[in-house]
């Protein structure tokens, strides 16, 4: 029968026994959805309306409010049709476009958490020649890069599932697609499937995790150099902030790979959570990090606040 071997759909994952509470859960993922809608477009607002902050590490940020915009409009709202009108069902063709977009806007945000991390370190290594180096305009074509990287490197992972027979379990593990979990439903070879993914992921999330470590081993080197602590405390607390972004994004990444790799006989509980975590958390935490760490962000807000009240 063709249309097991190719599925008009998929099933998106419940949590057993907890079907009853879905109502409540749609609730809390809501609130989070938005947040971060609240929370990223008063970042663009802010930053498009202040001028002091047009700069490249506040741009960098736009970036990645943006993503965190795409990647949790791509899957939240489906989510929540979900857990509120039962619709479990996700057509093949849409379930491999989200697909695409949740791997190309995570490889997006990796770049960009990189380059964020190289502007830390020509700002603090090289401070004479860092407006030379990171203009305007090099910070735009370091963003188109980042759009071109991320579509070159993903697209091939849904175009690879597409001939792939599916003639079994059409049950994901989430709550979206996400490309192993899809290709774990496959009754065929999916080897060139796999080997891709693993490239792919090695190529662009790990290579630039090596890259942003060894962008802070040097920057710690030349903050080791000065001579006062105060002076070492000032200098490094200027890159707090993006170490706790690149965190936010690393550690669920890397939770949700683990989760896929070893957790096959988990409870479903944990894969979806895992899921969530790494769709929401960053999205709803970058904004917050930026907002407190940033006093110019924090008297814009703190201003807006004053004129609404008034």
């Amino acid at each position: 029968n063709r249309s097991d071997l190719s599925p008009s759909s998929f099933i998106l994952a419940s949590i057993p026994g907890l079907e009853a509470a879905h109502f409540w859960m749609a609730i809390l993922l809501c609130s989070m959805y938005i947040l971060t809608v609240t929370g990223n477009c008063a970042v663009l607002f802010i930053v498009k309306t202040e001028p002091s902050l047009h700069a490249p590490m506040y741009f960098f940020l736009c970036m990645l409010a943006a993503i965190d915009l795409a990647l949790s409009t791509s899957t939240v709202p489906r989510v929540l049709s979900f857990y509120w009108f039962n619709t479990r069902e996700i057509s093949f063709g849409a379930c491999l476009v989200q697909m695409f977009f949740i791997h190309t806007l995570s490889a997006i945000e990796s770049t960009v958490l990189l380059a964020m991390a190289v502007d830390r370190y020509v700002a603090i290594c090289h401070p004479l020649r860092h407006a030379a180096i990171l203009t305007n305009a090099v910070t735009v074509k370091i963003g188109l890069v980042a759009m071109a990287r991320g579509v070159l490197f993903f697209l091939p992972l849904p175009l690879l599932l597409l001939p792939l027979p599916f003639c079994s379990s059409r049950v994901l593990s989430h709550s979206f697609c996400l490309h192993q979990d899809v290709m774990n439903l496959a009754c065929a070879n999916t080897t060139p499937s796999v080997v891709y993914g693993l490239t792919a992921i090695l190529l662009v999330m790990g290579l630039d995790a090596i890259l942003i470590c060894l962008s802070y081993i040097l920057i710690l080197k030349a903050v080791l150099r000065l001579a006062l602590w105060k002076e070492r405390l000032k200098v490094f607390s200027t890159c707090i902030a993006h170490i706790c972004v690149v965190l936010a994004f690393y550690v669920p990444l890397i939770g949700l790979s683990v989760v896929h790799r070893f957790g096959k006989d988990l409870a479903p509980l944990v894969h979806i959570t895992m899921g969530n975590i790494y769709i929401l958390v960053p999205a709803v935490l970058n904004p917050i990090i930026y907002g407190v760490r940033t006093k110019q962000i924090q008297r814009r807000i703190l201003n807006l606040i004053h004129i609404y009240n008034d």
